[in-house]
C-alpha cells in the first residue's frame, strides 16, 4: 500500500537516496531543505520529487505523512519542532534505512574510508545480475520491487549505523576520524564493534587493519587483502597499468580466477576484492562479476575526471590523510608521466588540529600543493588553526588559493590538477576551469 513520506533535510547524502528508493517503490515522496543548490538534488528533481524550503507550515500541510528526520536536525529545528508539537508520525533516518535492510538480503558497507566507492562498486555489479536496491552516500539511490539484494552505505558518524542489522557487512577499515564526536581510536573501534555485533551472516573485513582484527562478532568473519598467510580472500599477481588493475583471486588457497577493474590505486583493488568475496559467498556467477567489474564508471566526487584542453581535472571527496594518500596514489598510477598538482581544502578545524602533520605528509606525494582556507561546519565555524600552518610544513607548497587568484594555477601545462575536499572545494575548481577555458581559447 502506497504511503506518503516527508523528508526533513531531503538533500542529505543519505536522505536523498532513501527518498529515491521510496519513490521507486511507489510511495508519494516530498521533503524540504536549504534553498542553496547541492549536487544531491539533481536526482530528486529528475524523479519529480518536490523539494520545499524549510517552513513550519509544511508540517501543517502534510500531517498525514510519515516524517523522516535527517540526522543533522535537532529538536529546535523549525520543522522538527512543529512535527513534535503536532505529534505526527516521525522516524529517524537510521530507522527508515533499517526498514529497508530488513526486507531483503542486505549488504552494508562501513569504514572510515572507501565506503562510498565500495558501495557504488558492489551496487553496480549486483544490479546488473539480480534485482538490487541500493543507497550510496554520493546521493544515489534506487528502489526495485521484490529486490534480491539491498546494498547500503553505513555511516559511522555519531554512531548512525549502530542499529543496522544487515545480513552481510563489508568493513573497509577503522581509523580515527570525526574528532568532533569520537574521543580516540578506541571509541571508533567500539562503535564498529557494536555495529559488527548486529551482522547476521558474515563480515568481510580488510585483513591489514589491526582494529578490524580485534573485533569479535558472532557472525563469521572473512578477511580480504594481499597476505596469503592470513587472509581468506587474497588478491595476488597484481598488475597495475594506465588502463586499470589486473589481479588473481584466491579463496583459502583455491583459485577463483583473474579479475580486472578500470580503476586506479591499491585501494581500488581491495574494494573490488571485497565485492568479489561477497558475491562468491552468495554464489553469484563469477563470470558475471568479471564482466560487470569492468563496466564500472565510479561514483560522484570520487576520482571524477574531466579534460580541458591539455589539463586533466580530477575532483575527489578526500578529506582525511589516508584518503589523500589513496587519491594521489591513483593519480600516479593513471598518469605516471604527468605533473600531479594537489589543490586541497581542509575540512573542519577539529580534523585539522588532529591531523595537521599527517595532512602535510600526505600532500608531499604531489609535485606541487595549493591549499584553500579551512571549511568549517555548522558545529565549528572557527578554530585555532589555519591552512597556512599546514602549508608551512610542505616543501612543495605553492600558496593559498581563493576564487580571485586562480592565476596561481595557470603556469601548469599538460598536468593533472587534483581538487580534494569535503567542503565547497568545487567553487575553486569551477573558477579554475572557467579561467583555464578562457586562456586556452585565447591561445588557439
Amino acid at each position: 500500500m502506497a504511503k506518503t513520506y516527508y523528508f526533513i533535510g531531503i538533500k542529505g547524502t543519505g536522505m536523498g537516496p532513501l527518498a529515491q528508493i521510496l519513490h521507486d517503490q511507489g510511495h508519494v515522496v516530498l521533503g524540504s531543505d536549504i534553498e542553496t543548490y547541492t549536487y544531491t538534488q539533481a536526482p530528486l528533481e529528475a524523479a519529480g520529487i518536490e523539494i520545499l524550503p524549510f517552513d513550519a507550515a509544511n508540517v501543517d500541510a502534510h500531517t498525514d505523512a510519515i516524517f523522516i528526520r535527517g540526522n543533522a536536525f535537532t529538536d529546535d529545528h523549525v520543522e522538527v519542532a512543529r512535527a513534535l508539537a503536532l505529534g505526527v508520525t516521525m522516524m529517524t533516518y537510521p530507522d527508515a534505512v533499517q526498514d529497508q535492510i530488513a526486507q531483503t538480503t542486505s549488504i552494508a558497507v562501513a569504514g572510515a574510508h572507501g565506503k562510498t566507492s565500495t558501495t557504488g562498486l558492489l551496487a553496480h555489479v549486483l544490479k546488473n545480475i539480480a534485482p538490487t536496491s541500493y543507497l550510496i552516500g554520493d546521493g544515489t539511490g534506487r528502489g526495485v520491487p521484490n529486490s534480491q539484494f539491498f546494498v547500503v552505505e553505513a555511516d559511522e558518524y555519531r554512531r548512525h549505523f549502530k542499529d543496522y542489522a544487515p545480513d552481510y557487512a563489508i568493513l573497509t577499515n577503522i581509523d580515527f576520524d570525526h574528532p568532533d564526536y569520537y574521543h580516540d581510536i578506541n571509541d571508533v573501534t567500539a562503535a564498529f564493534s557494536d555495529f559488527a555485533g548486529n551482522v547476521k551472516k558474515a563480515i568481510f573485513a580488510w585483513g591489514d587493519d589491526p582494529h578490524l582484527r580485534s573485533l569479535q562478532p558472532a557472525a563469521d568473519v572473512y578477511y580480504y587483502g594481499t597476505n596469503a598467510d592470513r587472509d581468506d580472500f587474497v588478491a595476488t599477481n597484481i598488475r597495475k597499468s594506465t588502463q586499470g588493475s589486473h589481479f588473481e583471486v584466491l579463496f583459502r588457497g583455491e583459485p577463483l580466477g583473474e579479475f580486472a577493474v578500470p580503476l586506479f590505486g591499491q585501494h581500488s583493488i581491495l574494494n573490488a576484492l571485497a565485492v568479489i568475496a561477497v558475491a562468491y559467498m552468495e554464489k553469484v556467477d563469477l563470470n558475471l562479476i568479471r564482466e560487470f567489474l569492468m563496466t564500472y564508471q565510479g561514483v560522484k566526487r570520487r576520482f571524477s575526471e574531466k579534460q580541458i584542453a591539455d589539463i586533466t581535472v580530477i575532483d575527489d571527496y578526500a578529506h582525511h590523510p589516508t584518503e589523500i594518500d589513496a587519491t594521489l596514489d591513483a593519480a600516479r598510477q593513471k598518469y605516471p608521466n604527468k605533473q600531479i598538482i594537489a589543490i586541497f581544502q581542509p575540512h573542519t578545524y577539529s580534523r585539522v588540529i588532529a591531523y595537521k602533520d599527517e595532512f602535510a605528509k600526505s600532500l608531499e606525494a604531489a609535485d606541487k600543493v595549493f591549499l584553500a582556507d579551512i571549511f568549517g561546519s555548522a558545529r565549528e565555524k572557527a578554530g585555532a588553526v589555519t591552512s597556512a600552518e599546514i602549508g608551512a610544513e610542505i616543501s612543495k607548497f605553492g600558496g593559498i588559493i581563493t576564487e580571485d587568484n586562480m592565476s596561481l594555477l595557470m603556469p601548469f601545462e599538460n598536468a593533472v590538477m587534483v581538487f580534494m575536499g569535503a567542503g565547497d572545494i568545487e567553487k575553486y575548481e569551477f573558477a579554475y576551469e572557467k579561467l583555464l577555458g578562457q586562456l586556452r581559447t585565447d591561445l588557439q
